[in-house]
């Protein structure tokens, strides 16, 4: 390892300890509340209980119910994502469409995934579709948002150059709206690759036999408040890992000076 890259982990260390330490006291406070207030297991566990179901069912519930609410999320995350920028291409070059759909594209974002659930889950049945229409339905609006304010974040000097240099509607997309409108992207799509898991796991608590969704809803069915944290715990973590990955593949996208939006 270079002597850049050692500093550019000893950074990202020393960047992440307020983090840590709010984590920290968190959890200390956590447990020194429920000792203190004497609060029934099955009503709020401590963090040390909860750490202990962690430590017994986390392996297994990562083993198989994670990794199948995370193929939906993932899925749904590709989907949704995939028809949102097919759609932000669309509106760019058709402003008819888009006043057209655009109202619609918002409506759709309104509707309460907890109540279009349930009716996925009549029409396809407790199978794997279902889960990953909820997660791709939740993932859409924000990347089409952000990838359609990106497409049209050009200078207008560079657009007003390429047409005096006669270039076609399709260079002038591959070589300046798509470059200028990556940074809007990735933006959408770490929102999104959290929404992504939520769906999923709602989309589970309606119908499913296996997945932390369903985990947590059998778990609050039999007062295990532990389970349900732990099963809780762990779709955050997965949720954070998701974010930081699609932030790696922002970081090898955009590699030019001030590539990347402010965060």
């Amino acid at each position: 390892m270079s002597s850049r890259e050692r500093s550019r982990v000893v950074d990202a260390a020393l960047r992440s300890l307020p983090s840590l330490a709010v984590f920290v006291v968190g959890l200390v406070v956590w447990e020194v509340w429920v000792n203190v207030r004497d609060v029934p297991a099955y009503l709020y566990p401590s963090a040390s209980e909860v750490g202990s179901e962690l430590l017994a069912e986390g392996p297994s519930l990562a083993a198989d119910d994670l990794r199948w609410t995370m193929i939906e999320a993932v899925l749904g995350f590709l989907l949704g994502s995939f028809a949102a920028v097919l759609t932000a291409i669309v509106f760019v070059h058709a402003k008819f469409i888009e006043r057209v759909l655009f109202p619609w594209a918002i409506v759709l974002q309104t509707v309460p995934i907890v109540a279009v659930a349930p009716l996925l889950t009549i029409w396809f049945g407790f199978t794997l579709q279902p889960k990953v229409i909820i997660a791709a339905l939740i993932c859409f609006f924000p990347v089409l948002v952000n990838t359609t304010k990106g497409f049209r974040a050009i200078s207008s000097q560079a657009l007003e150059l390429m047409r005096i240099l006669s270039a076609t509607r399709w260079s002038i997309f591959w070589r300046l709206r798509v470059p200028s409108s990556l940074p809007y992207v990735f933006a959408g799509l770490k929102v999104a690759s959290t929404l992504s898991v939520i769906g999923a796991i709602v989309a589970e608590f309606t119908g499913a036999d296996r997945g932390i969704g369903f985990v947590i809803i059998q778990a609050s069915y039999r007062l295990d408040t532990r389970l349900m944290f732990a099963g809780i715990a762990l779709s955050s973590a997965a949720g954070v890992v998701f974010f930081n990955v699609i932030g790696a593949l922002e970081r090898l996208a955009l590699r030019w000076p001030d590539a990347r939006l402010e965060q």
